[in-house]
């Protein structure tokens, strides 16, 4: 049995027709205008209003003598992060080659898409591990070229602590372009970009529409909406730490969900009683309490069982574990983004660079995917190699399935080949 101490007052934190409709128009007039609606629109959105909008060697080189040493050292460490647990993924997915029967052979090959466009957000707060996330990781995938986007900061472009991270991680070229505009530009290969087989990258609700209207013309690694946190806690924790961490996620945006499960009513109100003591001082505190106030939970549970159903049934994006139990949660527990094991793990390590990948779904679509990983980048494409012997063999059952379809032109392919590859003394 749950209770709910704090429930959320919101469900919808905008007009879901009227951004369908914004976008629909900016993307129909892209496709009509081209390069000068990119323009149109970067001048109008972004106050951008030079012509050229990628980031030269130039500039590049400029940001990594002016930035700090201690910045450059961090963002190198969280990039040899991410790129090494993505480079272990890659190698549990090995080629494939199968003799099924006899003369057939198939198999499966992994090969890496020809170009991939990675969009970093700025907004509110420029997630300059993003570039760490999107480009690092198609890097490792091995794809041959990688676009990074981003909003302009300033007339000199894109933010360059931002800059310099899609450099390191290995984006073979940056533009200074943000939003919608972006996300076109990319799909469709505008403004001297080549056009991407798949975009990636979160932002506002405009950028993932963006990318759910044009899925099809090229990929998309998914549908992101607001940060979403849920933690599972029990008396073995502080509620302090607890508070601490859904603020944490919540200082994300004002309509970020934050919820915490637990099976101790004593940290259900010793966390609600935290958390509004610790926005008195927090300096993103406008932000994060906005959240707490409209999208944050306390649920209390009877039994660990059932604080596994209310997360499996939230399917959160990121899922923090601070339990007595947590080798039981890790066993058991099945939809979410990422999952966070422990106290001493909190996910602003999963965030800006502790290996995993912080691209991750949100909505409750870890009922059917997770997040953004090496594989993301690749194709598993199948194929297949028959002797004549083979051939003849499966020709006949091919022959019969394909007339039982109606298929007979189908028939007629394999037909043609039990007669071509008969014994010569048939």
């Amino acid at each position: 049995m749950r209770t709910y101490l704090k429930q959320s007052s919101q469900r919808e934190g905008f007009d879901r027709r009227a951004v369908e409709a914004t976008v629909a128009e900016m993307l129909e007039a892209i496709r009509a205008d081209g390069d000068d609606a990119i323009r149109r629109y970067a001048r109008d959105l972004d106050k951008w209003a030079s012509p050229d909008f990628r980031m030269s060697e130039d500039r590049i080189r400029q940001v990594e003598r002016t930035l700090p040493e201690t910045f450059k050292d961090d963002i190198r460490y969280a990039l040899k992060q991410v790129q090494d647990f993505a480079r272990a993924q890659r190698e549990t997915l090995q080629d494939l080659t199968i003799e099924l029967r006899p003369g057939a052979v198939m198999g499966h090959k992994h090969i890496p898409m020809k170009v991939a466009g990675c969009y970093t957000p700025g907004g509110k707060y420029p997630l300059v591990a993003g570039s760490i996330m999107s480009a690092g990781v198609a890097a490792v995938a091995g794809v041959p070229r990688i676009v990074g986007c981003a909003p302009p900061r300033d007339s000199d472009g894109v933010y360059p602590q931002t800059l310099f991270a899609f450099h390191a991680a290995g984006a073979h070229e940056i533009y200074a372009i943000g939003g919608v505009q972006a996300l076109a530009a990319m799909a469709f290969g505008l403004v001297g970009m080549p056009a991407a087989d798949l975009i990636i990258g979160p932002g506002n609700p405009y950028v993932a529409e963006a990318k759910r209207q044009l899925f099809g013309t090229c990929g998309i690694d998914q549908l992101a909406g607001p940060t979403e946190t849920l933690i599972i806690a029990d008396d073995s924790v502080p509620a302090s730490l607890v508070a601490t961490d859904l603020l944490g996620q919540a200082e994300h945006g004002p309509d970020s969900p934050c919820w915490l499960v637990t099976t101790s009513r004593r940290l259900a109100e010793a966390t609600l009683i935290e958390v509004e003591e610790q926005l008195k001082t927090l300096p993103t505190g406008e932000i994060a309490g906005k959240a707490w106030r409209d999208y944050g939970e306390v649920v209390v549970v009877e039994t660990r069982e059932e604080a596994v159903e209310i997360a499996d049934e939230y399917a959160s994006e990121h899922l923090q574990v601070m339990t007595a139990e947590d080798d039981y949660y890790l066993e058991h527990l099945s939809n979410y983004g990422s999952l966070f094991v422990g106290e001493a793990t909190t996910v602003a390590y999963g965030d800006k660079g502790v290996g995993t990948n912080h691209i991750l779904p949100t909505g409750r679509a870890a009922r059917y995917t997770g997040g953004l990983w090496v594989g993301k980048f690749l194709k598993t494409v199948t194929w297949q190699r028959l002797t004549p012997e083979a051939s003849r063999q499966i020709a006949p059952v091919i022959s019969r399935i394909s007339e039982s379809e109606g298929m007979l032109a189908h028939a007629i392919t394999a037909d043609v080949r039990y007669a071509k590859y008969a014994p010569k003394n048939e």
